[in-house]
């Protein structure tokens, strides 16, 4: 499955606040975000599931998927639209087979053409590789070069997020090498004004 991912993807911070998450989450959205990636590696368990739910019901209103990373069960169990896979979350296989034909599942590829294929023969729905810049969220993420965009877009035949480091003057290297959407948390979230910054990246998708 190929779905249309493209734009910004806005990836969630470890944020505990219910309310404060909302909020940023719906302002990333006004801003023009295209899909949301509920990610909270600080939460317990109960937390993440009032928080994902909450997301969920803000997406649907938007017209804008929900990807839970990590955790297909949680997504399941919500009813989130897909799920998104690093190398230690399971395989794409066991994915699809609790998540269905029309889930999201998207994998993370790292600096690795050759995982990508593997992941788009599995049954990927898109793939994303970075770090492309240094990144305070993974300091020790290995680096992906802009060359990795050009050889995906000429090898592949799903959807390609970049992410790691990036921010409104860096993220026009990466569409222009191709990246058809660009993962984002730091310089989306951090921002004094979450829905301009969102829009700002919005703008730079022709």
């Amino acid at each position: 499955m190929s779905p249309d991912i493209a734009g910004l993807y806005a990836v969630t911070p470890d944020e505990l606040d219910d309310s404060k998450l909302i909020a940023q989450v719906h302002a990333a959205l006004s801003g023009g975000a295209k899909l949301v990636q509920y990610r909270n590696k600080r939460a317990q368990l109960a937390t993440c599931r009032r928080q994902a739910k909450a997301l969920l019901a803000l997406c649907r209103r938007h017209g804008a998927p929900l990807i839970v990373n990590d955790h297909a069960a949680l997504a399941l169990e919500i009813g989130a639209d897909g799920v998104h896979l690093g190398s230690e979350d399971g395989s794409i296989d066991v994915a699809r087979a609790q998540l269905g034909p029309a889930a999201i599942i998207g994998v993370s590829c790292y600096n690795e053409l050759e995982t990508a294929l593997k992941a788009q023969q599995a049954g990927a729905s898109y793939v994303a590789f970075g770090s492309f810049f240094p990144s305070s969220i993974k300091p020790a993420a290995a680096h992906a070069p802009l060359t990795l965009l050009h050889e995906a877009k000429r090898e592949l035949m799903l959807p390609v997020v970049a992410i790691g480091g990036i921010d409104h003057a860096n993220a026009p290297q990466l569409i222009a090498a191709g990246a058809d959407s660009v993962a984002v948390i730091s310089a989306l979230f951090s921002a004094e004004d979450i829905q301009s910054a969102a829009l700002h990246f919005s703008k730079l998708f022709p």
